[in-house]
């Protein structure tokens, strides 16, 4: 009987698979983002990686329809894949609002699909970590949004970031002075495209593809390119958006949104008005988040978000505004990397109890369920070979610490407990439940135990 062809194994492009010690890192994130998440009251749902193909086109814009992952299941149904969490929570929240009331906040941690050129830290599958509030257009939750990009950004380990805040009822102001409103649309795609193809081609495409004429487009970025401290901006803004109540209101959310961020103890510098940034997604209405990291901003914004009023419009007559953000998680994880701030390691466990005493399977064992109890990870080697052997695959692995005993040491009722990152080692007694083991692990990590 002739043999199989074997199948050769690969990925598809823009795939990739995780190895445990790319998984352990982005856990760890997602943990954080949880927690985070929690401490403000946003509860976790989820939703299906499939959606109706009419409840995902024509909500994020014309380049998102276009990487849309759609076919016809067996049933005959036309269906995409999700391309963001924003799309299906407006369905979501339509469908579900009677029995969860507003306001409502939800966080969801899941994965999207978009068919688009890869990238650094940028892939066709990739996690969002969202979080969003339903049910209500106050300021406060304009507020509350930037302070949990902020609180995020700290908890993950970064000192050095900046929000950048715009709004954009107040370039639809400008807009609107200018006669150009009916345009909006094609003029913020266009403008989402300033920082990476210049003023000079922005102002090419307005005119090709918006229909601005040289002095209409000058204007619009005579708006975008404004610079300089917060209240400068501010002041700036007022003339440019005279006679238009939609930009005057806006410019006035902007500056409560600032005065908001103040009075919650945020350092001015970490929050910074921006009204070149618009968003490439079309259903945002108000205030827009780009988060950078200072010390690598051409990795690009690690954390995105907006006010979106009238999404959940397309699904229900009850009015259901919406404000929210998403850490990009992959992205972020390959700044942490460049920037040196990934451990590498391949076990979510601190310890390693070597195995090399056949007889005394039993001690490991229960050795190890003591340090459980205590809250340490513990993995015992399966098989008992050389100590060499075990100690190398423990460095291998990135444990912190090893446990060595043999016959000798459990009839003496001690152990050793092995620093693998300084080499050092101390005995330890093993009674009292093994409170000195348990102590010379957590007083001598340099870290949390938890990775």
């Amino acid at each position: 009987m002739s043999q199989p062809q074997r199948i050769q194994p690969k990925t598809l492009k823009g795939f990739r698979d995780y190895l445990p010690e790319a998984m352990i890192p982005r856990e760890r994130l997602i943990d954080t983002a949880k927690r985070i998440y929690r401490s403000y009251g946003f509860s976790p749902i989820d939703t299906p990686a499939l959606e109706y193909l009419e409840i995902l086109t024509g909500k994020g814009s014309d380049e998102t329809d276009r990487q849309l992952y759609r076919f016809q299941d067996h049933g005959g149904r036309n269906v995409g894949m999700r391309f963001d969490l924003t799309v299906p929570l407006a369905r979501f929240a339509a469908q579900h609002i009677q029995e969860l009331g507003t306001p409502f906040k939800r966080y969801h941690i899941a994965t999207v699909w978009r068919g688009e050129n890869t990238q650094r830290g940028r892939y066709r599958e990739f996690m969002q970590c969202d979080f969003d509030t339903i049910g209500t257009r106050s300021v406060a939750a304009d507020i509350e949004t930037a302070l949990v990009i902020h609180d995020l950004m700290q908890a993950i380990g970064f000192s050095r970031f900046t929000i950048r805040l715009n709004n954009r009822t107040v370039l639809n102001g400008l807009l609107e002075r200018l006669d150009l409103r009916q345009r909006s649309t094609e003029i913020l795609r266009a403008l989402d495209k300033l920082s990476k193809i210049g003023a000079a081609k922005v102002a090419e495409e307005m005119t090709a593809v918006a229909g601005t004429t040289p002095a209409q487009a000058a204007d619009v970025l005579k708006l975008a390119e404004l610079s300089g401290s917060n209240d400068a901006i501010l002041t700036a803004l007022e003339p440019l958006v005279a006679g238009s109540e939609t930009g005057q209101e806006g410019v006035a959310r902007l500056a409560e949104i600032l005065s908001g961020v103040a009075s919650a103890g945020i350092d001015s510098a970490r929050v910074a008005l921006d009204v070149s940034i618009a968003r490439g997604l079309d259903y945002y209405t108000g205030a827009i988040y780009e988060t950078f990291l200072d010390d690598l901003p051409t990795i690009g914004s690690v954390c995105s978000g907006g006010r979106y009023d009238n999404l959940a419009g397309l699904f229900t007559n009850q009015d259901l505004p919406g404000i929210g953000a998403s850490l990009g998680l992959d992205r972020l994880l390959a700044a942490m990397d460049e920037l040196g701030m990934v451990e590498r390691v391949r076990t979510p466990a601190d310890v390693l109890i070597a195995y090399f005493d056949r007889q005394r399977l039993n001690d490991y064992l229960r050795l190890a369920a003591t340090l459980r109890t205590a809250g340490i990870g513990v993995e015992v080697y399966p098989e008992p070979k050389k100590l060499a052997a075990q100690l190398k695959y423990a460095d291998q692995r990135g444990f912190r610490f090893a446990i060595i005993a043999g016959s000798r040491e459990f009839d003496a009722g001690a152990c050793q407990v092995k620093n693998m990152q300084t080499g050092d080692s101390q005995d330890c007694p093993l009674a009292d439940g093994a409170q000195a083991v348990i102590a010379a692990i957590i007083g001598t990590a340099q870290a949390p135990l938890e990775k």
